[in-house]
């Protein structure tokens, strides 16, 4: 199995100097025989096909009538064989920001998610040999990873936070995703530099639903605190009240004090004082 090879050419400036020397030749051999100088000329031009420059994170390979001859990696200003047919392929990192796609998650609710992938081509004979276009290879199984990590996990889960959910795992699925697409990419010599969920949304037809779910979740969640609270408070205000002897209270009148201390304690508006100018019975 053939694998990627990495290959040094002759410098351009090298064969430059030979196809200068070469011109002279010919302008020396012209005088004598105008057709010898044509030939050393035409060559000249010929030759003058194998040459190429690279810019740094570039590559280029190189294969002669369908057999692979190897890949320039190093940057500068080079020349092959003219015959060697090239392509350039590009080892810089690259952002891939894709389309929100509709999928179910793990429970059936329709979402949208999107991804954003940072890759760069690592091996350029897999990339160049082993995959159609590995570009569109990109998109296409970042579209298929996507899809498979929305049927791992559920969007949100309002019974149980310890369980990992797509909104509040972001690690450990951002991870599964990465090894995900770098398990897929690998075939067509792509290394996965980062990749993360960068939209994720309830589908518009059930999205009105779940927002008043998460703000129902909300409020019993809060309500649970102050009452928690509050009880904790008028326990401390009876207890507080026997130790320093300051009123003496029967069964009846603690279960009245206890509930208008909660109804003041709990209540979302502003409780309005009443004067009792009686006495404590009336």
């Amino acid at each position: 199995m053939l694998a990627e090879k990495k290959i040094s050419p002759l410098s351009g400036y090298v064969m430059i100097g030979a196809l200068v020397a070469l011109f002279f030749v010919a302008i020396a051999i012209g005088t004598a025989s105008q057709g010898v100088a044509m030939v050393i000329l035409a060559i000249g031009v010929f030759l003058v096909r194998g040459f190429f420059f690279l810019n740094p994170n570039s590559s280029m390979v190189l294969t002669m009538f369908g057999d692979y001859q190897g890949t320039v990696k190093d940057n500068g200003f080079f020349w092959v064989n003219p015959l060697f047919s090239r392509r350039h392929i590009s080892l810089r990192a690259r952002n891939f920001d894709s389309e929100k796609i509709k999928v179910n998650d793990k429970v059936g609710n329709p979402i949208q998610i999107g991804v954003i992938l940072v890759w760069h081509v690592e091996d350029t004979f897999k990339a160049a040999f082993d995959v159609d276009n590995y570009e569109n290879f990109v998109k296409v199984q970042s579209d298929s990873a996507v899809r498979k990590l929305a049927g791992q996990y559920a969007y949100d889960n309002f019974d149980d936070d310890s369980e990992v959910t797509l909104r509040s795992g972001h690690d450990e699925v951002n991870s599964a995703l990465e090894d995900n697409l770098s398990n897929r990419l690998t075939i067509a010599g792509i290394r996965v530099i980062e990749a993360r969920i960068g939209y994720l949304a309830y589908a518009p037809e059930i999205a009105s639903a779940m927002l008043r779910r998460q703000q129902a979740t909300a409020v019993v969640s809060a309500r649970f605190k102050i009452v928690e609270g509050a009880v904790t408070m008028v326990q401390m205000a009876l207890d507080h009240l026997a130790k320093q002897n300051i009123v003496e209270l029967d069964e009846e009148r603690k279960a009245a004090m206890v509930s208008n201390l909660m109804v003041v304690l709990c209540s979302d508006r502003d409780a309005t004082p009443v004067v009792n100018t009686g006495t404590l019975h009336q």
